[in-house]
């Protein structure tokens, strides 16, 4: 290992407590949609401190909210913004993008926590709160790589282009924005949750609602009339083989570990007004899987035949067929050949921290990845500390021991990907 690599393992090592303490402070600045900014606030502050090129601003307003990808139903971004911090290279390397969301998703009930939500609580390596793994223990490896690389003084002939955005729960306007306002580059890396698996191709997903009609009539004599549940019943049905003929198409390699790579999933239904009354109407709202280099589009429109196809076999359902929307948030999914060049990279430097090759797989969730992927035009790997199934859980915790070894990979592959300058720190081949 070249001196230079030796230097910047050695700081983040070194500086372990530094990293735990400022992953603490922000968690403990709670940031659900809407309340961005206090933890937005740390971020900036230690991208000052790096000095990096900031760039922060409020989202919003032509062209984002009439771009094809925008999604979101918040009209407000004012005081919670995107924030963007430039360390700029001295020219001649390739360019990368590191990028992590501020928002968190809400707590739930705190009857089921064992310490508060955001207290940054830390016990036996792990460190407690909600948005530890979701995602700022990410967001703290890629800020320890790139100060450990401004700290032991290297430079980079590629730019790095870190970003804290905002709404990527909610759909990845804040990413958006940031594709929109030019913030491009040769690779990017998104350290979700991913239990340090490599993921270059992720699911997309939307929200999807059927209105199902019935005809109303009393309860004594139901017969009367035609219950909007039980029809709803056979569109159940229907999403369900849907949902089997939709993977059965599925090949990939990567997909092989995931028992439902791209699933239906009904969160919601909703039915009738009264008890002793047959329902006149049923809805039923989900969220539906893309797969990687599928269209929106083409997800779309096989929902919307199936369900039709299946109205024209039921004589009420023909008179009467269920109303496909598509509302809410949607997530573009994202693709990238896993013989790639950034995936190479990284994985070099990940067999130098971990003594071993990694495990590739496809996201069985979507990302800010797929709109920097099909928007941006970027190849983008998502790699991170923090198990999949602890985001959005109650008693979220990070192993603050992956967002060191994160930090020390990420470092080492930001110095191969951007160049590290002759005499600084040049990349041992």
């Amino acid at each position: 290992m070249e001196e230079g690599q030796q230097k910047v393992i050695q700081y983040i090592r070194r500086n372990q407590g530094r990293g735990q303490r400022f992953l603490q402070r922000l968690v403990q600045e709670g940031s659900i949609r809407g309340h961005e900014s206090r933890a937005q606030a740390v971020i900036i502050e230690k991208c000052r401190e790096l000095g990096l090129k900031m760039d922060i601003w409020e989202i919003g307003g032509e062209p984002l909210t009439s771009h094809p990808a925008f999604c979101s139903d918040r009209v407000n971004f004012k005081g919670n913004p995107n924030a963007v911090g430039v360390l700029q290279g001295t020219g001649g390397g390739k360019s990368l993008i590191l990028n992590g969301h501020i928002d968190v998703v809400p707590v739930g009930s705190l009857k089921v926590w064992e310490h508060d939500p955001f207290s940054g609580h830390v016990h036996d390596g792990k460190l407690y709160g909600r948005g530890s793994t979701d995602m700022k223990g990410g967001t703290v490896s890629l800020l320890m790589a790139l100060e450990a690389i401004v700290q032991s003084g290297i430079s980079l002939k590629g730019d790095v282009i870190f970003q804290s955005v905002i709404e990527e729960e909610s759909g990845g306007a804040g990413t958006l924005a940031a594709v929109l306002r030019g913030y491009r580059a040769d690779g990017a890396i998104i350290p979700e949750p991913t239990n340090m698996k490599f993921f270059p191709k992720q699911q997309g997903s939307m929200w999807f609602r059927i209105k199902v009609k019935g005809k109303q009539a009393h309860g004594g004599t139901r017969y009367e009339g035609v219950s909007a549940i039980e029809k709803a019943e056979k569109v159940l049905m229907e999403l369900r083989e849907l949902e089997k003929r939709r993977n059965r198409k599925i090949e990939d390699p990567l997909f092989a570990g995931i028992p439902i790579p791209i699933p239906i999933n009904v969160g919601k239904i909703n039915g009738g007004e009264w008890p002793s009354s047959v329902a006149d109407s049923a809805i039923i709202e989900g969220r539906m899987g893309v797969a990687p280099d599928e269209t929106m589009e083409h997800a779309k429109k096989e929902m919307e035949l199936a369900i039709e196809a299946m109205a024209g076999q039921d004589q009420w359902l023909e008179r009467h067929p269920p109303e496909v929307e598509w509302f809410g948030a949607s997530w573009l999914p994202g693709s990238l050949e896993i013989d790639h060049e950034l995936v190479a990279a990284l994985s070099e430097c990940y067999s130098v921290i971990k003594g071993k090759s990694p495990i590739v797989e496809a996201s069985p969730w979507a990302t800010d990845g797929g709109i920097l992927n099909k928007v941006g035009n970027v190849p983008v790997v998502v790699f991170g500390p923090g198990i999949t199934k602890k985001a959005h859980d109650a008693n979220e915790y990070i192993e603050l021991a992956d967002v060191f070894e994160t930090a020390e990979i990420i470092a080492l592959t930001i110095m191969k990907w951007c160049e590290a300058n002759e005499g600084g720190a040049k990349w041992e081949q």
